[in-house]
């Protein structure tokens, strides 16, 4: 039997959490479960997998009274499956019982457990997520955010990872994207669709970028003519806009196969890049007037889209993405003309990838600055006294919040 959507997003939860696979991982393999699965499907399986990743505390405490012993991982899957469906998306119940039974009977040696899940899917009601609070970050990540900001701003930010992510676009200037303008410039879609349906993908009008993720690059502020760097700059997003403010751009990044993508956008925007695909700490591009330094992090600051990460990653990554972060610092600033500037930042709502790595290159370097710059929508209260942009995701929760960064412009003497 062809894999539907719904047996594809079992699967997707099975690679994510019986094997500890990214759900890009698993999208991008073409050897993978989702293979042969046709483009329609798998893209309503990945958002019906995200939305159990956001909601899998809540199912497993819903599902929890009927259960006298865990099913097998599949099983369990297709009743967390069946259970968001039926309190998140507000599908019909029947419907959903009906297709989590027949998954389980078509199932490899999960037949005998179709009795188990038709009785307990028919004692799920609709508002069975009623009063529970939303999913809880995990307890290494969310121990020291409770530390920094408090329960009540962390308990924010994982009201907005339950609710995901609207689609940001940043907008080629004298162009126009779909959407509601954000006070920083960036549009935001909400609501499903299909990106290259929107009006102005085929015209180059706009690509897609988290509006927090769209600063980094006008904090650096590049004028037309001048040579600027940006590294680590897969997928491409802040290639782009300093393409289009005018800017020499070189845009560097260890993986060839990413960059396939940085270059689609380039041509489909009508925009112009030196592309190289090169080890930044031993890449020698010469000098530049500026540098934009979107480091590898922990990603913490992207739950909201990637609803996948706290069950894969553990925070054991983090001592040596802390150590990658400096050097990658110290050879940027290395890599400026005298009076040049370079921008940090990193997706990450840890201090230590953010904040301590700003003092401690401050340390290193004498007569390096930190500059706070004026930039539109960014309000008081987002930058820290030491000279940095402290982004969390519960910010513009109204609006559906926005990715957690850190960024700092830095200036060398």
């Amino acid at each position: 039997m062809a894999m539907d959507a719904r047996g594809a997003a079992v699967a997707l939860l099975d690679a994510v959490l019986g094997e500890g696979q990214m759900l890009g991982q698993v999208l991008d393999d073409p050897k993978g479960p989702l293979a042969g699965v046709p483009p329609q499907e798998r893209a309503r399986a990945q958002r019906l997998a995200g939305s159990v990743l956001r909601h899998l505390e809540q199912a497993d405490r819903v599902l929890a009274p009927f259960l006298r012993k865990s099913p097998p991982l599949t099983v369990r899957n297709v009743l967390r499956l069946a259970v968001v469906e039926i309190a998140v998306e507000g599908a019909a119940p029947h419907g959903v019982v009906h297709s989590a039974v027949d998954q389980v009977r078509h199932g490899n040696r999960t037949g005998h457990l179709t009795g188990l899940v038709n009785a307990v899917l028919r004692k799920v009601e609709p508002e069975a997520f009623a009063g529970l609070p939303p999913q809880r970050m995990p307890m290494w990540l969310r121990k020291p955010l409770v530390g920094l900001w408090g329960r009540e701003v962390v308990s924010a930010i994982e009201a907005v990872q339950a609710a995901g992510a609207p689609l940001d676009l940043s907008v080629k200037p004298g162009r126009e994207a779909p959407g509601e303008a954000l006070p920083t410039g960036s549009s935001r879609v909400t609501g499903p669709g299909q990106v290259s349906a929107l009006p102005g993908f085929e015209a180059g009008d706009w690509w897609v970028q988290d509006a927090a993720a769209a600063l980094a690059a006008r904090l650096l502020e590049v004028t037309p003519g001048e040579r600027v760097a940006d590294l680590c700059a897969a997928p491409g997003g802040k290639t782009l806009q300093l393409a289009a403010a005018g800017a020499g751009v070189v845009a560097v990044d260890i993986s060839a196969p990413r960059l396939g993508r940085l270059r689609e956008n380039l041509a489909r925007c009508g925009l112009e890049a030196e592309v190289v695909a090169a080890d930044v700490l031993q890449w020698d591009g010469g000098l530049f007037d500026a540098v934009l330094l979107d480091a590898p992090c922990s990603a913490t600051g992207t739950i909201r889209r990637h609803p996948d990460l706290p069950f894969v990653k553990d925070g054991s990554e983090i001592a040596a993405l802390v150590e990658l972060q400096a050097a990658l610092i110290d050879r940027g600033l290395g890599m400026l003309k005298p009076g040049g500037r370079l921008v940090y930042c990193t997706c990450s709502l840890l201090p230590e990838e953010g904040e301590a790595q700003l003092e401690a290159a401050l340390a290193r370097h004498p007569g390096l600055v930190a500059e706070r710059v004026e930039i539109a929508g960014v309000e008081p209260g987002w930058w820290t006294g030491a000279g940095g942009l402290r982004l969390r995701p519960d910010y513009w929760a109204e609006r559906g919040g926005m990715d957690g960064f850190f960024m700092a412009r830095l200036r060398r003497g």
